[in-house]
């Protein structure tokens, strides 16, 4: 059962590592934060061509419009989110911010942008059509690690890595309504959902992976190799996740505990990865060594194969 190789890994001009990957499914691409060449790569979903990078700041995260096809991106260097039209290959927009940003998240039905704040305590709002900040909410804990949109209530689940919990955003006042504890993870960091179940995928660097209702209750908790980020498929009930040199794909029902399918060695830069809802194919990226100074990033997917 294993992970193969679609193509071999295509090469990305310029030095530094990556962070996260999002694949825009209905546009047919993958964007990717290129944090040593301080750009979003964009890549060809179809082809795997890479068609080009825009220079956009050290940046972690991104999130699509996929109304208009554009993309927000954070900027942790010089502490703004931008907006960049992926087919001119330029950034359109740029709001500054007090923190650096990490990950973002997009909520299209109210139009708002949120980016958590790097190592930090916060989440900026952003105001995609006006593109001016209309609120900063604070957080419990330390480190903020990722956030989801329930696309029915859009609360916002928000990853809070030091204190090992969840907190959860009321869209209406735009402040923490509730958190849930998460004892069995060490320093939280993926969180995906299925929001067909109302289930939470909560990922912890000490190598378990726990499956949560909405409400906190933890349904089951699996191992799998030390990670750094998950990407969930709800129509194939998979999760893919990377980190440790591996990537491991996950399958899941939600009336019984998630099983590891398929594992792939991999490089050990990647941490980051997506699944295409359209094809299944796994995407992964990594960048040069830490320390080198020559010598090009990568970009490649993966497909399974039962």
């Amino acid at each position: 059962m294993p992970l193969v190789p679609v193509a071999p890994p295509q090469p990305v001009a310029g030095t530094g590592g990556f962070d996260y990957v999002t694949v825009a499914a209905a546009h047919r691409r993958v964007y990717a934060a290129h944090g040593g060449a301080a750009s979003l790569l964009i890549v060809d979903a179809d082809s795997g061509k890479v068609i080009g990078q825009v220079k956009v700041g050290d940046m972690a995260g991104s999130a699509p419009d996929p109304v208009s096809g554009n993309v927000y991106t954070g900027d942790g260097d010089d502490k703004a989110l931008s907006e960049v039209d992926p087919a001119a290959l330029k950034e359109l927009h740029r709001v500054s911010v007090d923190g650096p940003v990490d990950a973002i998240a997009y909520d299209a039905s109210n139009g708002r942008i949120y980016g958590d704040e790097d190592d930090g305590t916060r989440i900026f709002v952003i105001d995609a059509k006006t593109f001016k900040q209309v609120a900063t909410i604070p957080l419990p804990g330390h480190k903020p690690e990722y956030l989801v949109i329930d696309p029915q209530t859009h609360e916002v689940y928000q990853n809070i890595a030091d204190a090992s919990e969840v907190a959860v955003i009321d869209p209406a006042t735009l402040k923490v309504a509730r958190t849930f504890k998460t004892p069995e993870l060490t320093n939280n960091h993926p969180l995906q959902a299925d929001w067909e179940l109302k289930h939470l995928f909560v990922g912890g660097a000490n190598g378990k992976l726990s499956e949560y209702t909405l409400d906190g209750q933890r349904l089951w908790t699996i191992d799998v190799p030390r990670m750094d980020q998950c990407s969930i498929e709800v129509g194939r009930k998979w999760i893919a996740c990377a980190g440790s040199g591996k990537l491991t794909l996950i399958s899941y029902d939600g009336k019984t505990s998630p099983k590891i399918v398929a594992q792939a060695d991999v490089s050990m830069g990647v941490h980051t990865v997506n699944i295409d809802p359209k094809t299944g194919d796994i995407w992964i990226v990594w960048g040069t060594p830490r320390g080198a100074t020559t010598g090009n990033g990568s970009v490649q997917r993966f497909k399974y194969q039962p």
